[in-house]
């Protein structure tokens, strides 16, 4: 910087500005020049734009005391849980990052979850145990006397892949009404999208809320969903989920495998916070991944994207709500998501929480370049693939897109690969 050079470097006597009859600055002469030269500069030079966050960063903006509880809470999302600290004793994971590290920590990765259920005669869905849900954990801890078996009566078994979790705290900041003014759950306005809010229970508040975390909607707030991934995830009990729940493992057994009293996620006496205390903080200080390059082409298929109708579910860009925090405050959440429930083809065959079997929630598409596979269960290998899965609410737009000619297709895909 120019003003950096003069500061390092006086200028010679001769080129110094002649002084003002009857005022002698004596040595407070070059510090005045110096301040003028930076202040100068500061008036006249452009600011240097900041650059979006990477994959991983917290939200720009936090103040010292936001940024400590980012990095305690990233701390706790990368630590290795043991069966001494609660871990199983029927789990997934033995952290949170080793699920979500893609392409960096709050990311996915190819690890897939396994559900189970039963469908009757008439068709209609059930779990095989309400309190223990549709998740069967793929571990367990030694001597593995806890471990979850599916029955042999199952007739439905689904994957789900990881969640990408950056911006979270964006999607959390949205309000519910926000979300019911986008339902049409009948369809009024005859364009074949007929989304529904997830109503549910949250188990944080006992309130009534729209759900908007996790494949089927079935968290409205960041600590309830952190605290179900701890519980159903790693097996770690907490107050909001204070106990073991996996299918066809009494309380008594339980109890064997995993002797250390429930809730296992107590407050640190350091911090007065819980390790779901500090998941929600790192999640809510998450930032969401930027755009990548756009040029013309991209302009073009982000045209083709909202004639086709993908825009009707992937809805560009939300708001969160008034906030007395300026990170939260009516801020624009470019999520491409109404996070509503549809029924699209791509759903599971497992109802879970306000969820139909066959609906899923809308994922959003930003951060959609660094995401492989796709699709819920990670079935489809490209974006293409994925699109061809779609049918129902949104055969209309699958049609469409399978009727592009290659420039118009070119065009929407590089769209895509700019998310």
């Amino acid at each position: 910087n120019l003003w950096l050079l003069f500061f390092l470097v006086p200028p010679k006597e001769e080129n110094m500005p002649a002084a003002i009859p009857g005022l002698s600055l004596g040595p407070l002469a070059l510090d005045a020049r110096v301040f003028v030269a930076v202040l100068l500069t500061a008036l006249t030079v452009a600011p240097i734009a900041q650059a979006p966050p990477a994959p991983g960063d917290p939200l720009p903006g936090l103040t010292p005391v936001e940024f400590e509880l980012f990095s305690i809470g990233l701390e706790d999302f990368l630590e290795g849980e043991d069966a001494e600290e609660g871990l199983g004793p029927a789990y997934n994971g033995t952290s949170c990052g080793g699920c979500h590290n893609v392409p960096a920590v709050g990311g996915i990765s190819p690890v897939a979850g396994v559900r189970a259920g039963m469908v009757d005669a008439n068709g209609n869905y059930s779990d095989f145990d309400p309190d223990a849900g549709s998740l069967f954990q793929l571990f367990s801890i030694p001597t593995h006397g806890c471990q979850v078996v599916i029955p042999a009566e199952a007739n439905v078994i689904a994957r789900r892949v990881p969640i990408p979790l950056f911006g979270a705290g964006l999607v959390d900041a949205i309000p519910d009404e926000t979300l019911l003014a986008l339902a049409d759950p009948l369809d009024l306005d005859r364009d074949g999208v007929s989304g529904r809010a997830a109503v549910i229970e949250d188990v944080a508040t006992g309130e009534l809320r729209v759900g908007r975390f996790g494949w089927k909607s079935q968290h409205a707030t960041l600590i309830a969903f952190g605290a179900d991934a701890y519980l159903n995830e790693m097996g770690i009990t907490s107050d909001l989920f204070p106990n073991e729940q996996s299918f066809g493992i009494s309380p008594e057994l339980f109890r064997l495998c995993d002797p250390i009293p429930d809730p296992e996620d107590i407050l640190d006496p350091a911090t007065g916070r819980r390790g779901i205390d500090n998941f929600e903080a790192f999640l809510q200080l998450l930032a969401p991944i930027g755009r990548g390059p756009i040029d013309d082409q991209v302009r073009a298929g982000e045209l083709m994207f909202d004639a086709l109708g993908c825009a009707a579910c992937h809805v560009p860009s939300l708001e969160t709500g008034p906030s007395t925090n300026p990170l939260f405050d009516r801020r624009a959440v470019p999520l491409y998501s109404d996070l509503l429930l549809h029924a699209v083809g791509t759903g599971d065959g497992i109802g879970q929480a306000a969820a139909a079997p066959n609906e899923i929630r809308t994922p959003a598409l930003w951060g959609l370049r660094f995401r492989r596979p796709l699709l819920h269960d990670g079935r489809a290998a490209t974006v293409t693939d994925a699109i061809r899965a779609h049918g129902a609410e949104a055969d209309l737009a699958r049609q469409g897109f399978d009727e592009l000619d290659p420039v118009s297709r070119a065009a929407l895909l590089a769209f895509l690969a700019s998310l």
